[in-house]
């Protein structure tokens, strides 16, 4: 089956996380977005539910603290490595310093509409299709 992909957003506020989720289930029905507040909570939930991609706040909500250490933390941990990881951020050079340390290239809140987004998560997320 090519649905039941799991998307695991950390350092979103509410509303924020609300606009992300409508978008990813609009794009991707079937998608489950699962929601962490911060590093520690997200490698919580990644240990319980594996996701298939994880999206990342530059700020994170919670503390304001640095969503580019959220990013190395679990680049760090062998057991999440490999999941995708990309940063929402609609600034240019902290997209570029995240994918210095194992990002894919993300999106910013302002992009949220936009077919480039789509485009980087339908590598993703999109099920596999047999031919066009």
């Amino acid at each position: 089956m090519s649905h039941g992909k799991k998307v695991l957003d950390i350092g979103n506020c509410s509303p924020d996380h609300h606009s992300i989720r409508s978008m990813l289930l609009n794009l991707f029905p079937g998608v489950e977005v699962l929601k962490a507040d911060d590093a520690q909570s997200a490698l919580k939930t990644l240990a319980k539910s594996p996701a298939d991609l994880i999206l990342v706040n530059r700020k994170l909500d919670c503390d304001y603290s640095d969503g580019t250490e959220v990013i190395r933390s679990i680049k760090a941990n062998p057991e999440f490595s490999g999941i995708p990881v990309m940063l929402i951020t609609n600034h240019e050079e902290y997209q570029k310093e995240a994918i210095a340390i194992g990002a894919l290239p993300g999106f910013g809140k302002l992009q949220l509409r936009e077919p480039r987004t789509r485009d980087l998560l339908a590598a993703i997320l999109a099920p596999v299709s047999t031919g066009k």
